[in-house]
Parts: C-alpha cells; sequence; structure tokens
C-alpha cells in the first residue's frame, strides 16, 4: 500500500482505553471511510494514497477499537472485507435425509462401551460377529450432492441439519467432485467433506497478505469461506478438495455393507480416503486409530479423530438414529493438546436459566493452533477442587487468579482448566469466594439440593437471562431469523426495542416505514437491510412445534426433550392445553406427561413452572405464528399417531429396539400405562403394567403379535 499520504491518518489518536461509545461509533465511522478510500486507491486506481505501515496501523486501530466495543462494529467494517461484496443471500435447500452430526469418543474406554452399546441394543453375544469400519474425521465442511440420472442437480452444506445453504455453482468449481456419473440412479445423493490441504492453505494465506486481505485461521476456516463467496470465481481460485464418505436418499441401495458402498463411490469416481479400513474388533480398531493417529503431522490436511461405522447396512437400520446422531456410528476423537498459562481473573457469566457460570481468564496461548484467552471453570466446586459428588479433584488444589493453570481443548474445541502448578502459585493468591448474588441484577444466587450449579433468582428482571433467553430464541436450532444473531439481539434490547420474543414479531409495526422512529434510519441499518430483516422475521412467522418448544428456553427442555414433546403432543393447541390442565398433580394431564418415556418429574415441574408463571407471554407470542403441526413419521403405519407401552421382557429384539421400531413408524412410547394409552406389549414378567391396562381397558398384545403387526416375520 506504498504511496504518498494525503489522508489524516495521524489525527485519529484519541486513546482507545478512555473513548466512551460516541467516541468510539464515531471513530470506527472515520476509520471505515479512510481505509475503503485506501483499498480504491490501491485496488482499484492501482494509485496508493497511504504507506502500508500506516494503512497497517489504522486496520489494527479499528481491530482493536471492535473489540473493546463488540457492539458497534459495522457492517461495513474493514475487518469484514472477505472476497466479493455479497449480490443476494444464498437459497436454502431441505435434505431429504438430515445430516446428522455423530457421537464422540475420547479414550479407548468409550470405543469398548460404544461396540457393547451396539451387542445391547441389538441382543447379540459377545462372540457375534460384527464388522467395523474406521477412516480419519476430516476437519473441513460437509457437503451434499444430489445427483439425478447420473447428472449433478445441486449442492448443499449441512446448516441445521435439517436445511443447508445453496452452494451448486460454487461446488461445481471443484475439480473433484463429478459433473456427471456414469450411474443410472434416479436419485443418488452423495455426502463428504470439502477441505483444503495444508500446502494449498499456506499457498492461499500467502496470496492474501499479499492482497492486504483477511488471512484465514485455520484450513477449515479457508474451506468453509472459500465455499460460502458469492462469486463462484473466488471459489474456483481456491483449492478445495473432496473426500466422500456417505450418502443420504438413494433410489437403489448402493451396496449392503458400509465398506462396500464408500468402494462403489470411489468406482463412480469420487474420491475416498486411502486410510479407510475394515476392522473386526475393538482391538483392532483401536489399532487402527493408533496408526492414523502417527500418521497425522504427515499426511497433508487436518484430521481431529477416527470415525468407526458398524459395517452390516441392514444392522445399521436395525440401530436407527437418536435425535441428532446415529447409533451405528462414533467419532474418536484425538487427545486434546495443551499448554500452560497464567490465570488472570475469573469473570461469572449469568445465562438463559440463570445459571451462573465461572470463565477464566488466561493470558492468551496458544493451543492446538488456536489462541486460547478464555476457558470454562465449571462450576464453583470445580473451582474449590471438589466434584459434584464432593469427592477430590486434582488432589483438592483448589484454582486461584494468579495461578499458572494447565489448558486444554476438549475435543479439540472447549478450552478448559486440567491442573494447576502449586510451586508457581503467588504468596498473595486467595482462595476464590464464588459470589451468592447475581452480578448484573443483584438478586439472591441460591444453589439448589442437588443441583451443581448457583442460579439468579432474578428471572426476567435480569438483564443477563433476559438477553440471553433472546439470543437462544433466535439461535440455529430455534427460530434462526436470518439478519436477527445475538449481536442485533443485544442492540435492540439495549435500546429497549426488543424485550420478549413477541416483541420480535412487532418490529415492523413498530420501526417499520411511516413510524417515527425507523429501523432504515439507525446506526449501520438502512432501508435495504431493514426491509430484508423485516421479510426475515415473517419468513419465521411459521414454525414447527419441535422448534417452538426448543425457542421457549425452559429449563431441561433440549433440542431431543422438544421434539419429544412435539411428537406427543402434535400440535401446538394440544400441548398448551396439557401443560395447563397438568398444573393439578392428580390429573390425568399431568399422568400423561410424566408417562412420555424421557420425561421425568424434573423436566415436567420446569414446564408447568414456565407455563404458569409466563403463560400469559407465550401465549400472546403464539398468536402471531403459525404453530407447523409435528410430522407422522409414516402415516400408513398401523402404529402411527398411537401410544404404545412395553413391559416384562422381550425376547426376539431388545427394549431399546423395539422402541426405537416403534417411534419409527410413528409411534409415541410412554414409560407407563394410562387412559391415553392405546396398546401395551407385555412380554413375559409383566406385572402392574399389565394389571393397570386391564382395569384400563387398553388392548394387550405379545411380543409376536406386535411383530405381526408391524409386518416382521
Amino acid at each position: 500500500m506504498t504511496g504518498q499520504n494525503d489522508t489524516d491518518v495521524h489525527g485519529l489518536d484519541t486513546d482507545i482505553g478512555t473513548m466512551n461509545e460516541e467516541q468510539a461509533r464515531a471513530e470506527l465511522a472515520r476509520l471505515a471511510v479512510h481505509l475503503q478510500q485506501a483499498d480504491i486507491a490501491y485496488h482499484a486506481a492501482d494509485a496508493p494514497i497511504m504507506t502500508d505501515a500506516d494503512y497497517d496501523a489504522l486496520r489494527r486501530r479499528n481491530a482493536a477499537i471492535e473489540a473493546r466495543f463488540p457492539a458497534l462494529v459495522r457492517p461495513d467494517s474493514p475487518s469484514r472485507k472477505i472476497g466479493a461484496a455479497p449480490a443476494d443471500a444464498f437459497g436454502k435447500i431441505r435434505h431429504a435425509r438430515r445430516m446428522l452430526s455423530l457421537s464422540n469418543a475420547f479414550n479407548d474406554g468409550d470405543v469398548a462401551d460404544f461396540v457393547t452399546g451396539i451387542r445391547r441394543f441389538l441382543g447379540v453375544a459377545a462372540d457375534f460377529p460384527l464388522d467395523f469400519t474406521a477412516e480419519p474425521k476430516i476437519d473441513g465442511l460437509s457437503l451434499s450432492l444430489r445427483y439425478e440420472h447420473g447428472t449433478l442437480v445441486y449442492a448443499a452444506t449441512r446448516g441445521d441439519g435439517e436445511i443447508g445453504e445453496d452452494v451448486t455453482t460454487n461446488a461445481r468449481t471443484i475439480t473433484d467432485i463429478p459433473q456427471m456419473l456414469d450411474d443410472t440412479r434416479a436419485i443418488l445423493e452423495v455426502r463428504g467433506e470439502v477441505y483444503m490441504a495444508h500446502a494449498d492453505f499456506t499457498a492461499l494465506n500467502t496470496r492474501q497478505a499479499q492482497d492486504r486481505a483477511k488471512t484465514f485461521a485455520n484450513p477449515r476456516n479457508a474451506a468453509a469461506g472459500s465455499l460460502r463467496q458469492l462469486d463462484p470465481e473466488v471459489t474456483r481460485s481456491r483449492p478445495l478438495r473432496f473426500f466422500a464418505y456417505a450418502w443420504g436418499l438413494v433410489s437403489e441401495p448402493l451396496a449392503t455393507t458400509q465398506s462396500d458402498a464408500v468402494a462403489k463411490l470411489a468406482a463412480l469416481g469420487f474420491p475416498t480416503n486411502p486410510l479407510f479400513r475394515c476392522c473386526r474388533t475393538v482391538e483392532e480398531m483401536l489399532e487402527t486409530y493408533e496408526g492414523i493417529a502417527r500418521q497425522r503431522a504427515s499426511l497433508g490436511y487436518d484430521i481431529d479423530g477416527v470415525v468407526y461405522k458398524l459395517d452390516d447396512l441392514e444392522l445399521q437400520a436395525r440401530l436407527g438414529l437418536r435425535s441428532t446422531t446415529p447409533r451405528w456410528a462414533i467419532a474418536h476423537k484425538f487427545p486434546a493438546e495443551h499448554a500452560w498459562t497464567e490465570l488472570v481473573g475469573i469473570d461469572i457469566q449469568v445465562g438463559r436459566t440463570g445459571a451462573l457460570s465461572p470463565v477464566a481468564r488466561l493470558k492468551p496461548v496458544t493451543v492446538g493452533g488456536v489462541v486460547v484467552s478464555n476457558a470454562t471453570l465449571h462450576n464453583e466446586d470445580y473451582i474449590a477442587g471438589r466434584d459434584s459428588r464432593g469427592d477430590l479433584i486434582r488432589d483438592g488444589r483448589d484454582i486461584r487468579i494468579g495461578d499458572w493453570v494447565e489448558i486444554y481443548r476438549a475435543g479439540d474445541v472447549i478450552p478448559k482448566i486440567r491442573d494447576i502448578d502449586l510451586a508457581r502459585r503467588p504468596a498473595e493468591a486467595q482462595p476464590y469466594i464464588f459470589p451468592d448474588t447475581c452480578p448484573e441484577c443483584g438478586s439472591p444466587a441460591i444453589r439448589e439440593p442437588g443441583d451443581s450449579v448457583r442460579r439468579c433468582t432474578g428471572g426476567m428482571i435480569c438483564p443477563a437471562q433476559a438477553v440471553e433467553r433472546l439470543k437462544h430464541f433466535v439461535s440455529r436450532s430455534a427460530f434462526d431469523i436470518e439478519g436477527l444473531g445475538a449481536k442485533q439481539v443485544e442492540a435492540f434490547w439495549r435500546d429497549g426495542w426488543i424485550n420478549s420474543p413477541r416483541e420480535i414479531f412487532t418490529l415492523r409495526q413498530r420501526f417499520g416505514p411511516g413510524q417515527p422512529k425507523q429501523l432504515k434510519n439507525r446506526e449501520g441499518w438502512g432501508e435495504k437491510s431493514a426491509a430484508k430483516l423485516f421479510e426475515a422475521i415473517d419468513d419465521k412467522r411459521r414454525i414447527p412445534l419441535a422448534r417452538l418448544i426448543f425457542a421457549l428456553g425452559i429449563r431441561h427442555v433440549g433440542e431431543t426433550s422438544a421434539m419429544m414433546l412435539a411428537t406427543h403432543y402434535a400440535t401446538w393447541e394440544g400441548f398448551r392445553h396439557a401443560m395447563h390442565e397438568a398444573a393439578d398433580p392428580d390429573s390425568l394431564q399431568y399422568s400423561e406427561l410424566i408417562s412420555i418415556d424421557g420425561v421425568g418429574p424434573v423436566m415436567a415441574r420446569s414446564l408447568l413452572t414456565a407455563f404458569q408463571a409466563e403463560g400469559a407471554e407465550i401465549d400472546a407470542l403464539a398468536s402471531t405464528l403459525v404453530v407447523i403441526p409435528a410430522e407422522e413419521r409414516s402415516s400408513d403405519s398401523p402404529v402411527a399417531g398411537k401410544t404404545v407401552v412395553f413391559t416384562g421382557s422381550l425376547e426376539r429384539m431388545t427394549r431399546a429396539e423395539a422402541k426405537a421400531r416403534a417411534e419409527e413408524l410413528g409411534a409415541k412410547v410412554a414409560g407407563s400405562v394410562s387412559a391415553k394409552t392405546d396398546l401395551l406389549v407385555a412380554g413375559p414378567g409383566a406385572g402392574s403394567k399389565a394389571k393397570k391396562a386391564a382395569e384400563l381397558g387398553v388392548e394387550v398384545i405379545d411380543e409376536n403379535g406386535w411383530l405381526s403387526l408391524i409386518g416382521v416375520s
């Protein structure tokens, strides 16, 4: 960026440490103008207006102000410039079959438990032969490719597992991805990982640095950023690669085993990993893991573990899926990398349920190629050197400000503290006293018996809880409103524009065209961006029942529980009525609620408390929405929509397999018999449940009758 400095660079010298928000906002605006002028002059006009040193100084200053005032980051900030400016957002594609994540194993025992769990679920003995596949877990970006009669039709990212981004045009530029296949199937969805090799990553960052463009932290970020470029020519210029390892919807089976199916993908022209292996025992799986780990540094691309899958596809089908992960696969992650650094402070963050979570502030240190400055401290017991049962951990060594602590990244993701070095503890270091009042609102913070965390009792008067619940409401697995992320929620809440989820859906009426205060006039917003946000909000007025239940942010109700409740009650009206009526613990509705498999008294109490305390606000929110009923998975199944209870011993399949199969067919599986039960499947040893079913007139069949009913010979 060498050239004559005609810009008043040195006039921007206010001390960042003494700035208030107004000064910071004004300075960021000036910096954006100066740096944009410099970029245009350098890249377009080939006539630099400032020296390289001055240009770098301005960018560093911009970054420092943004770090101190993250809510003030501008849409046109120099720190956000990567590739071409976006013209239109990516389209959305709904996956015909969900793209799942994987459960994790972190040690040899977890792998052994994985295999034991499969045998237990299938009801097979330890000597029954089970084959597994093992392959490196590529650290890249998941991609699904749909071919119809051998022609690539579209490519989509994983997204939230159900809906991904349409990156078809960009995927066509990746040479590893065939445009045409010698395959006559009507539909073949091939899934795999887009990644970038180490050498290509280094070369790309060198070019980016030379062009004064943003460099990437690691190859995965580079691959993700490259695939999501709105200019496909930028993607074409990036050295992206692809490994195929799975499939989604297929009109004809690829094979009968995982290994043969992967071989078929290779025969069709897809790159598959050369380290793919078949294993027959846990010992062979672990040997393969160790062998791949030894080669990790020399592979030329990033991996973060080894994926094991049951080889037999028929057995995979019997095992089925959990809510977000398959039962027949697991990722064996590599050990966490670690480093030592100084603990300079402990902050307390308040979450949406009021939990006070301690966070370690660290002297920055690089762990596994990532600079870490924060780490979780779990709870007050962990700081004090105890576990949840009161037993000693770290031999009872507590954690104090000033300590030198060992940091590791669990699963190569979340930074945690493993240990401390007492020999380096400062003499003045004092035991940490965990607060008993909320640092955000001053309300008492109480730790209930049996709970591992202390919670603020302030509820929605606590600003931290209010903001965190709003962030949860718009999160990816909840409403996922494009353009309304955590940063925008914080800003709107701070200015009093959004105080509750319901108010999100009245933004257009209150701050749209014709109103005294308009979003388009707000700092960082324009007419087009405001219109896009209003449209995005309106698009999410139609919401699946499970997402709405999860979005409410009720304690103990996660994604899996929300899906389970949605499946059971089917409609918002049915769910809302049940929560109202179940407030009476002697009611049939309460008995029905706790009979749902997976719902116990704790979750039930949390649900009922939420609806009693915030029922009016929840109802007001629901009145602005169109809630999509839960879909019946198999409407033509004879058990779809029926409530089924299993009791006694099953001999031809395990209880877990029977439950999973029933749910796949659209049935609701309950843990106890009630007036709502449609069918009791009773094996030998059925006791009180069979007696109660007889009293209530519930149909009772044996295991053979059940298998005949669902069409299993």
